[in-house]
């Protein structure tokens, strides 16, 4: 294949991607450099092994060729890209994409079957440059109805809980879910639910970029980090979304059906103030 033809379907994918999910991600976020395939013509034999010239200490050292479909100018890549310095200087940018545009765009979609037993959709709410980003898993009842996050008597634990370590959703927080409309009788929303819905939450983190984020829950926090951990054992502590600190904690609603949770949650808030004091403090 010729390289214009893969840059072509390089940007095709690209922009597609970006219509998608409201923005740019990062792995489309640097320019590589394609190259024509190279095709190499040798014998059967070629191919399972060949001697080569000796190594670098006096010895033959025998490789083994595989197949190639394409040449990477040098690199241990497909394609080079213009370097990590590059990608970040895309990442810094919104890619033109506003927060207001990005929740748009969620209001209008219809990707899952949540779509369809919805009242309203709930994008989510607080201030554009927040410390923090709270995460639940989805919308219930009280927010189905009103179209805000966490706002039934979940939500109001979740106030006092971040007034406790100086947040507020009106002053230095935002609050988003996973998925975005309410799954019929608070059921967990499913794995396809999660995915429909997850590119839009990258796209809401990437725009605010807040210095860390508080997972509420168990499903929350393995959607984020794309693996399963059990919450019991690690609540409080501390994970990496691209470089931002996250700690799950249970989700309030658990300790309204448990107050038992309510001194370990405590204790993870405490630590999660800790933390976010060191960063302001850098």
């Amino acid at each position: 294949m010729k390289a214009n033809d893969k840059q072509l379907i390089y940007t095709l994918l690209k922009t597609a991607d970006a219509y998608e999910c409201g923005y740019t991600r990062q792995k489309f976020a640097g320019e590589p450099v394609f190259a024509d395939d190279m095709v190499v013509e040798c014998s059967r034999s070629e191919l399972i092994e060949t001697t080569v010239a000796t190594s670098n200490n006096g010895s033959a050292a025998v490789v083994s060729i595989q197949p190639t479909a394409y040449s990477t100018t040098g690199q241990d890549s497909v394609y080079s890209t213009t370097g990590q310095a590059s990608a970040d200087a895309n990442m810094s940018q919104n890619s033109g994409i506003s927060l207001d545009e990005i929740n748009a765009k969620i209001l209008r979609c219809t990707r899952c079957g949540l779509a369809r037993t919805r009242n309203n959709v709930v994008p989510g709410m607080g201030v554009e440059h927040p410390q923090v980003l709270v995460i639940g898993e989805g919308p219930g009842h009280d927010e189905d109805m009103q179209g805000l996050p966490f706002v039934g008597k979940a939500g109001v634990l979740l106030d006092r809980m971040l007034a406790a370590i100086g947040l507020d959703r009106k002053t230095n927080c935002y609050i988003a879910n996973i998925v975005k409309c309410r799954p019929p009788e608070n059921r967990n929303p499913l794995p396809d639910e999660q995915s429909a819905c997850f590119c839009f939450l990258e796209a809401q983190i990437h725009i605010l970029k807040p210095k860390m984020i508080l997972c509420m829950g168990k499903i929350a926090i393995e959607k984020l980090i794309n693996q399963s951990i059990p919450i019991t054992q690690k609540h409080g502590e501390f994970f990496e979304y691209n470089g931002i600190p996250v700690m799950p904690t249970y989700h309030p609603s658990a300790l309204l059906r448990n107050e038992e949770l309510k001194r370990p949650a405590w204790e993870d808030l405490k630590k999660f103030k800790r933390k976010l004091d060191e960063i302001n403090a850098n």
